[in-house]
């Protein structure tokens, strides 16, 4: 094999010297624009954060629960038919005022008023059987008298005396018998009179139709359940909001308790109401629990129509002249630089300018209920007891905040 000469080691390094080249003149330019950043950059060396702040006042507190909901009658009633057959006339439409037993509509009673017929037909033959069954009694009665008489004198024998006290006992039976069946075909008569009275629907209410489900000549029928011909609403001028509590809100939700609420239709109109009854049957809906709660609603100007929907705010807890703090204020945590031993990426060490910009780490409360204020500049933590919050402000119960004093909210590092 032959060695390589000292000529071709020569010529081997003189073809790699322009990579080499190429190389240290990139890493050159690299340095060369690193330098004139960290330059360009603007000096950076006071890092502290800028803090914004809000007060401490004093002031009263309303604790409300929001729900939704939909509005409905006080009470809304279902007409329907108990009888098969076809409508023949309707009396009201939507929106009508009705009166209890107005008459609403009437079914075709043609074959009805047949069943009626019959039954009294029925009614009459027993009434007369009834009779033929007094005639019978009396003859009997009459015969067993005279063997009586005649059985004295002996001249009446005993197997006679049998045989009419044994007709006279099967006169009584049927007599009996036939007036059963009367009271039975007067029964039948009253049953068929009351299916011909159900021919004609009348209202069981005072109030307004919300819904007319049939026209003229359509067909009822009503083997298996009562078919739905109308909903009457009773009276609009008192209603329900009957709305869904979170089952972590029902324990602050008592009968009595003063709500507000508004709906899309008028969107810029509160409406009051009261708690009327908490009830206590829960209503899970997608693994979500929550309590049906009842709000009574005086609808006097007929604004309110039922199935609007609803979102109420229910007054829960009203603590008047204390001292708040905005929840802020409350959820603020100093933020503290990176420790020293995260030295960060190439160009962060290269810059530290640049290094600097990376976000500082929010320090560990353990939990501890606190605020902070400025003290020299620097932000100093005050604990304190907390109360009810509205969302916005949360009520100071102890610790040595007072009315006036600034707390800090947040803070933006300069570095970023």
């Amino acid at each position: 094999m032959n060695q390589p000469t000292a000529t071709t080691v020569k010529q081997i390094l003189n073809q790699n010297q322009p990579r080499r080249r190429g190389i240290i003149i990139a890493f050159a330019v690299i340095a060369a624009i690193a330098i004139v950043v960290g330059l360009t950059l603007p000096a950076d060396n006071n890092t502290s954060p800028q803090y914004t702040s809000a007060e401490i006042t004093r002031g009263d507190l309303t604790i409300e629960v929001t729900a939704t909901g939909t509005l409905a009658p006080l009470n809304q009633v279902d007409v329907g038919s108990e009888i098969s057959g076809t409508l023949e006339e309707i009396l009201v439409d939507f929106n009508d005022r009705v009166r209890q037993g107005q008459v609403l509509a009437r079914i075709n009673s043609d074959e009805q008023r047949a069943r009626v017929v019959q039954t009294e037909a029925a009614l009459a033959v027993a009434e007369a059987r009834v009779l033929q069954a007094n005639a019978t009694v009396l003859e009997t009665n009459l015969k067993l008298k005279r063997c009586q008489t005649l059985a004295e004198k002996g001249l009446c024998p005993p197997q006679d005396m049998d045989a009419v006290r044994a007709a006279y006992a099967r006169a009584s039976a049927d007599e009996s018998s036939t007036r059963a069946q009367v009271s039975q075909a007067r029964a039948t008569l009253d049953a068929e009179r009351t299916r011909l009275a159900k021919t004609v629907i009348h209202s069981p209410i005072n109030g307004i139709v919300l819904k007319r489900q049939i026209e003229p000549g359509q067909t009822v029928a009503a083997s298996l359940q009562a078919p739905v011909l109308f909903t009457l609403a009773e009276n609009l001028a008192q209603m329900e909001l009957r709305v869904a509590v979170d089952e972590a809100d029902i324990g602050k939700v008592h009968e009595g308790q003063a709500a507000t609420f508004s709906v899309d239709a008028y969107s810029e109109r509160i409406f009051s109401a009261t708690i009327t009854q908490v009830r206590l049957a829960p209503i899970s809906e997608g693994g979500v629990v929550s309590y049906e709660t009842i709000l009574s609603v005086n609808n006097e100007a007929l604004l309110l129509r039922p199935g609007m929907t609803a979102t109420a705010q229910i007054t829960v807890e009203e603590i008047h002249d204390s001292v708040l703090a905005p929840n802020a204020a409350l959820r603020f945590v100093p933020l503290m630089p990176l420790p020293a031993t995260q030295k960060g990426s190439f160009i962060d060490q290269l810059l530290p300018r640049w290094g600097n910009r990376t976000r500082p780490q929010r320090q560990d409360t353990k939990g501890k209920k606190q605020v902070w204020i400025l003290d020299n500049g620097q932000p100093r933590a005050i604990e304190v007891k907390t109360g009810p919050s509205d969302g916005h402000m949360t009520q100071i119960l102890a610790g040595q905040l007072q009315a006036g004093m600034s707390v800090i909210t947040d803070a933006i590092s300069k570095s970023q």
